[in-house]
């Protein structure tokens, strides 16, 4: 197999997750700030091996399995360095909400496309826009500090509460649309 840069870029998301967790834990004023910049480090590189991916005709079935997870993990790690920091109800009960979520819809796409029917679980907008609140919501969380006035860490539990709401949102959907094949299989 060769290792081609979208790969590369993703296997270097899966590096940065022990630097992230080193680097939250580090006991400097500055840590929140690094941790914010190796989470937009691995956002920027998310979007760029999937851009170089398509644009260069450089997919790969194994970039196409491993994309996904180095976001699911990095999303999952994230998560549980903001609750461990933070222990309050909203973040817990919304982290556990994503993560949830995460694992039963990759499941379920798996599932789905063992059927042959993986057409049938897309992404859908919903996920999108989940997507979108739930990462400007971890960049709030991480960075936590008041910045001009706002007070940043509160932005970031609202907006992570309602990546939650759609996350619940989006999983039914998932979940609707592949309930002909579950009913099928039942």
């Amino acid at each position: 197999m060769q290792l081609t840069i979208p790969t590369l870029l993703t296997l270097l998301r899966i590096v940065l997750i022990p630097v992230l967790v080193i680097v939250f834990y580090l006991p400097t004023d500055w840590a929140n700030v690094v941790a914010l910049a190796i989470f937009i480090v691995a956002g920027i590189t998310d979007w760029l091996d999937g851009w170089i991916a398509r644009r260069y005709g450089m997919t790969s079935a194994f970039g196409a399995f491993l994309d996904p997870v180095a976001d699911k993990l990095m999303v999952a790690i994230a998560l549980i360095l903001i609750v461990q920091r933070n222990p309050d109800v909203w973040l817990a009960v919304s982290s556990a909400v994503i993560i949830g979520r995460e694992i039963t819809v990759s499941a379920l796409r798996e599932w789905m496309a063992e059927l042959g029917e993986g057409a049938r679980v897309r992404v859908a907008w919903t996920g999108k826009i989940k997507t979108i609140l739930q990462m400007v919501a971890i960049g709030f969380l991480l960075y936590r500090e008041p910045l001009l006035g706002l007070p940043v860490l509160t932005i970031g539990i609202v907006l992570l509460v309602a990546a939650a709401v759609l996350t619940i949102v989006s999983m039914i959907s998932y979940l609707r649309a592949a309930w002909p094949a579950v009913q099928r299989q039942g």
